[in-house]
């Protein structure tokens, strides 16, 4: 089976827990609560994100981010997670781990987000600590790598609280909001 067909299906995994959350891969029936809190977020997320087309909430788009997850993940490159609240089931965010190198490396990049009503509440860093125990447990990875743009503490606090390290600085490192923008750059080691 396709890999775009196992995203599209109701049963497919991994699923990953933590205490109050739990990580899986979007499903097509994920669209209406992820574009809904995506659009009542979106003032909290865009400083801190690419520019969204303006299409980027609809149907179509979103069977569009499927696809690319599902090519992502055939290819073994990236685990595109969506964050729930157990006691309600409620989206309340995403965990990406992509960029991932095999060969030498052994290596990924995480990248997550919040809605707004769930920032500041921990979800987000137990999600973050559970992708790491994902990637160096069943993935095998030896190092994630992980970047905030400098005025951002929030998000250097949480990879801090996750074990990263900080390493360095990049100039002009990703395109968000329509700028290039300068990020701090964060290092984790699997544990020997």
């Amino acid at each position: 089976m396709s890999a775009i067909l196992r995203l599209l299906r109701l049963d497919h995994g991994p699923r990953i827990d933590a205490e109050r959350v739990y990580l899986r891969l979007p499903r097509l029936a994920d669209h209406k609560p992820w574009a809904e809190l995506r659009e009542t977020s979106r003032p909290f997320l865009q400083p801190w994100e690419p520019t969204w087309p303006a299409e980027d909430l609809t149907r179509a788009a979103f069977r569009q981010r499927l696809a690319a997850y599902a090519r992502e993940l055939e290819a073994g490159e990236a685990f595109p997670f969506f964050v729930f609240r157990k006691s309600d089931d409620a989206i309340l965010g995403g965990v990406r781990l992509f960029n991932i190198r095999r060969g030498v490396a052994q290596t990924g990049v995480v990248g997550y987000w919040a809605g707004e009503a769930h920032a500041g509440q921990g979800y987000t860093g137990e999600a973050v600590k559970a992708v790491v125990d994902f990637a160096f447990g069943p993935l095998a990875l030896h190092r994630l790598e992980a970047a905030c743009m400098p005025h951002n503490a929030r998000s250097a606090a949480l990879l801090a609280r996750c074990g990263f390290s900080e390493e360095g600085y990049a100039r002009a490192y990703l395109k968000i909001n329509g700028e290039w923008r300068d990020h701090r750059l964060f290092g984790l080691i699997a544990p020997s």
